[in-house]
């Protein structure tokens, strides 16, 4: 089994939680599985220090790992992203993989997922092909407004070819795998549905008030935290106006934003002098547990428009911390049924900052409320996003996978 992906450990948040749990999982069920990545740098998109070296080779839990260097631009938008997940797939098109039964290609990145699917289709030996789409390409680009019309045909006849070229296709909701086979034409017995899991082990009992002080939040504030990714999706300028108004009207909110992304500098900037606003750099895994648990709500913020593309990966995280949150979404969109479903939180529009800082008072005013949707969310993480129980659906997956690919060789 072989695994490829732009992101695996040590990186904390997006994907590589999820791709380095999977690799891990397969592994202690028997399967032997190699992993190729990149170097660890999202979401800074700055290489972390002690790797960077053109080919390095190491293991984590027992999983061989080969890291490729490629290019990571500083500020990842439009054409130096397609460039550095390019430049990833070229690297892939030229290194040894051996023979592998199963390769699992991760999708982000598309472009170096698409370019890898050529070679193996240019190869003698033919492995089954599995893609693990994570988010939709072709969506994002038509919700984020990024890219002309040209630009956009061009990724969705991209994405339609890989996917329709791969064994299988596995989808992390059952409104990706609606679109992957009404608008993508992929054959719905090729797509299997794996939810994403909650990657962290149960929140540990911690001094939450200690953690209040280290991070400078009053016992008196309402903390309203919104933790991983600053990117074009996640329109956090949003929650710089909340905090503004929060400002205007002497309002006992605190907003925070945790993590980095390509969007962290612009995001300062516009916030310089709001005096209700904090910036975290990442934490390690038992620091950025603690902070959810500390902070008093849990926020998704996403771009107006923003509706189907993506599940963001870290209401797993905020379920699992047992705190209520706010979404801040398009009221259609796959990440309000999500909070739907979980009855973990409170909707409102993307893009309204009044009506953000309205849901966080009123949260604020009816504890009792909020706390029942914290334990809400923790409920819905037991019984619905368990790891071991995704990843023996993967594992089963892709032995059909295998097992179909290796009738047809035999066939051959």
């Amino acid at each position: 089994m072989l695994v490829l992906g732009l992101n695996y450990q040590p990186e904390q948040t997006g994907i590589a939680p999820y791709t380095s749990a999977l690799a891990g999982g397969l592994q202690a069920r028997g399967m032997h599985v190699e992993v190729v990545s990149a170097h660890p740098h999202y979401p800074q998109w700055k290489i972390q220090p002690g790797f960077g070296s053109w080919t390095k080779c190491d293991t984590v839990d027992g999983v061989t790992v080969r890291r490729l260097r490629h290019y990571v631009p500083a500020r990842p938008s439009g054409v130096k992203r397609l460039l550095s997940e390019i430049s990833f797939g070229l690297r892939l098109a030229f290194l040894r993989w051996g023979e592998p039964d199963v390769v699992v290609m991760v999708s982000p990145a598309l472009f170096s997922t698409a370019i890898a699917t050529l070679r193996i289709r240019l190869r003698r030996h033919k492995p089954a092909i599995n893609v693990w789409l994570q988010d939709i390409y072709s969506l994002g680009i038509s919700e984020t407004g990024l890219g002309g019309s040209l630009v956009a045909r061009i990724i969705a006849w991209v994405e339609m070819k890989t996917l329709n070229a791969a064994s299988g296709v596995v989808v992390i909701h059952t409104r990706f795998a609606d679109y992957v086979t009404d608008k993508l034409g992929v054959d719905a017995d090729r797509v299997e549905i794996v939810r994403n899991w909650t990657h962290l082990d149960a929140a540990p009992l911690a001094n939450l008030p200690a953690i209040r002080k280290v991070h400078g939040w009053a016992s008196d504030e309402i903390v309203v935290l919104h933790a991983g990714n600053m990117g074009v999706k996640q329109g956090l300028e949003n929650v710089v106006n909340a905090a503004r108004l929060a400002d205007e009207h002497h309002l006992p909110l605190r907003f925070v934003l945790l993590g980095n992304g390509s969007q962290r500098d612009e995001l300062r900037t516009l916030a310089a002098g709001i005096e209700r606003l904090d910036f975290i750099d990442s934490l390690d895994d038992a620091g950025f547990q603690g902070a959810l648990s500390a902070a008093d709500i849990l926020l998704v913020n996403e771009k107006p428009g923003v509706s189907e593309m993506a599940v963001p990966s870290k209401l797993t995280s905020y379920f699992n911390a047992g705190r209520p949150v706010i979404a801040a979404t398009d009221l259609t969109g796959i990440t309000a049924g999500e909070i739907a479903a979980s009855h973990a939180g409170l909707i409102v529009q993307a893009g309204d900052a009044q009506a953000m800082v309205d849901a966080a008072m009123s949260l604020a005013a009816d504890p009792t409320a909020a706390a029942r949707l914290g334990t809400n969310g923790l409920r819905y993480r037991l019984e619905v996003l368990g790891e071991d129980a995704a990843i023996d659906r993967y594992a089963d997956w892709l032995r059909r996978l295998a097992a179909q690919s290796s009738r047809t060789r035999a066939v051959r």
